[in-house]
């Protein structure tokens, strides 16, 4: 791992998503800029000394010089936005596996260079889109690709938090310092913290591809450099629509992700309030909610085989983000053995899906900032 030291509430979290099936072992990190944070992090972490590094240049040259059985064999990012492009290209220029938290990069350039590296080596990159991995997420991708919708029409997505209503990040809290910080976090701050999760939610779900948008980003707290609200129009390729808002100023809130897709014949919706909750509403037909629990039979293969049943119960974790993990793990694992991973594992947000969130928060921006507004994706 490389971050996630000492007070980081998503250095933990990556952890106990990882060791939730028992498919991932913590055995190495760099946790700190500073070395003696970092060991006292590790030693919490239950791991030797000599397995706790100063920066990830050195734990990447010293895992890379060991023999191939005790050395890590995929690293964990999970830094501020500005600290992911570095560490991502030496792990896979060393040959390492990658998974990283969002946004993908600090800016487009970046995210492409890891696209080009990716690709060249041939290894596996994943990206912690953490909605995907519910169950019934996959169940509601299920129905639109085997075309029980019909033709997808309209999308409406939300993400409204609240945590931002206040200047926070003048007070010494650390998430909301680096978050809206321009130099740390980017170009923008909601849209790229949260607005990337609800729009790499709509293309998982459809698969649509954005054709135009027409946005508007707000800094609605006195004095923040970076958007803390906003709103994107969007138009998708093959004629649908739709509206994406994601706002960290939404007094009281807390993740309340919500999408609602609608095709010719009838349409889906889940709410992040209610994960294993699928509301399937009829053109012609009474509206019926499926649950994870007393459906699951009744569900897909994929939803199934993500529904958590050989999950570790004494852990603490998501879900969903425990599914994005074991997935990974289950992929490298069948690499590793000459074996091509089943397509139920390799079910994972991949590099390709942080480009796109990456272009979402360059092409939004771009817009807000447009007089004319609408402007192709």
């Amino acid at each position: 791992m490389v971050g996630g030291g000492i007070g980081s509430l998503i250095g933990e979290e990556h952890r106990q998503a990882a060791a939730a099936f028992g498919e991932i072992e913590l055995v190495c990190g760099a946790f700190s800029s500073s070395r003696e944070r970092s060991l006292e992090t590790g030693r919490g972490l239950g791991l030797p000394d000599e397995r706790v590094y100063g920066d990830f240049r050195e734990m990447i040259r010293m895992e890379a010089e060991m023999p191939e059985d005790e050395r890590m064999e995929f690293v964990s990012i999970v830094t501020p936005n500005h600290l992911h492009f570095k560490p991502a290209r030496l792990a896979l220029e060393s040959g390492f596996h990658v998974m990283i938290d969002k946004p993908l990069t600090f800016d487009l350039d970046e995210a492409l260079a890891l696209q080009q590296i990716t690709e060249e080596t041939g290894l596996q990159f994943g990206i912690t889109y953490t909605y995907t991995g519910y169950p019934m997420v996959k169940q509601a991708r299920h129905l639109v690709q085997s075309g029980e919708l019909g033709e997808i029409r309209k999308v409406f997505v939300e993400y409204p938090q609240g945590w931002l209503s206040e200047p926070i990040e003048k007070e010494g809290q650390k998430q909301a310092a680096w978050r809206t910080d321009p130099a740390r976090s980017g170009k923008s701050g909601c849209m790229a913290d949260i607005g990337t999760h609800a729009e790499n939610l709509v293309h998982y779900i459809t698969g649509l591809d954005i054709d135009r948008l027409c946005a508007d980003l707000n800094a609605v707290v006195p004095g923040r450099e970076l958007d803390d609200d906003g709103a994107v129009l969007l138009k998708f390729a093959g004629g649908a629509s739709g509206v994406l808002i994601a706002t960290q100023v939404a007094t009281g809130e807390e993740n309340a992700m919500k999408i609602r897709v609608y095709g010719e014949k009838g349409g889906i919706e889940w709410n992040h309030t209610e994960p294993d909750a699928l509301h399937m509403k009829w053109l012609h037909e009474l509206k019926r909610v499926l649950h994870l629990d007393v459906d699951h039979q009744n569900l897909s293969e994929v939803a199934r085989f993500n529904a958590g049943l050989s999950l570790d119960t004494e852990q603490d974790c998501n879900l969903a983000f425990a599914n994005i993990y074991r997935n990974f793990a289950l992929t490298l694992k069948a690499l590793k053995n000459g074996e091509q991973p089943s397509d139920l594992s390799f079910d994972f947000p991949k590099i390709q899906a942080g480009v796109q969130g990456m272009k979402f928060i360059e092409r939004v921006v771009k817009s807000s900032a447009s007089e004319q507004k609408w402007i192709k994706f």
